[in-house]
């Protein structure tokens, strides 16, 4: 619950001396364009933006699966919040199966699809310790987004008895190609900012 003689303030993130839920973040912290900040098991998560291959890889695949998406009567964004019990995830996108037009939040509940550009500094929390967390809150698919030597590629993994399992997968050259939740294709290489 949040405290009621606070504003909303990063000053907030030193002061607190009680586990951090979402809630309390969404109360105490103000909005914000800057580091993506999460809350994790109790714990406040700062991290700031990646690389531009990054970047124009979410603001391209966002915008892609959005127009995918919508014939399928779904939703797509890029760094929305995701609340799942007492964490709150900024993933770096995502496709619900309901608007979020007017929220500040969406529950993990009305995710359909989530996806992870893996950073070179949180490959573990990209690859591994994201993936567990929606796993565990029944997201039905996790589409990761990696780049090896700046080569982009996409896997679409399934959840299959608490696990993901890769069903789809492609690498710049290739068309990824899924069926599910909705029919979206791609060539990975067109999600890089190239010259010429």
């Amino acid at each position: 619950m949040a405290l009621p003689d606070r504003e909303p303030s990063f000053e907030n993130l030193g002061t607190l001396d009680q586990p951090w839920t979402a809630q309390l973040a969404l109360d105490l912290l103000p909005e914000s364009n800057g580091p993506k900040v999460e809350v994790f098991r109790g714990s406040v998560i700062v991290t700031p933006h990646a690389g531009f291959d990054h970047q124009a890889a979410e603001r391209q695949l966002a915008f892609l699966l959005h127009q995918a998406a919508r014939k399928a009567g779904m939703w797509a964004y890029p760094e929305v919040n995701i609340v799942s019990g007492d964490d709150l995830f900024i993933p770096d996108f995502v496709v619900l199966r309901k608007s979020g037009g007017g929220k500040t939040v969406m529950p993990i509940s009305e995710a359909a699809l989530i996806g992870e550009i893996v950073s070179r500094g949180n490959r573990r929390k990209d690859i591994i310790d994201r993936p567990r967390e929606y796993a565990a809150a029944g997201v039905p698919f996790f589409l990761r987004v990696d780049f090896r030597n700046r080569i982009p590629s996409l896997i679409l993994h399934e959840l299959v008895d608490g696990e993901y399992l890769p069903v789809v997968a492609a690498a710049a050259g290739a068309t990824f190609e899924m069926r599910e939740p909705f029919r979206f294709s791609v060539d990975p290489a067109d999600l890089l900012d190239e010259e010429g």
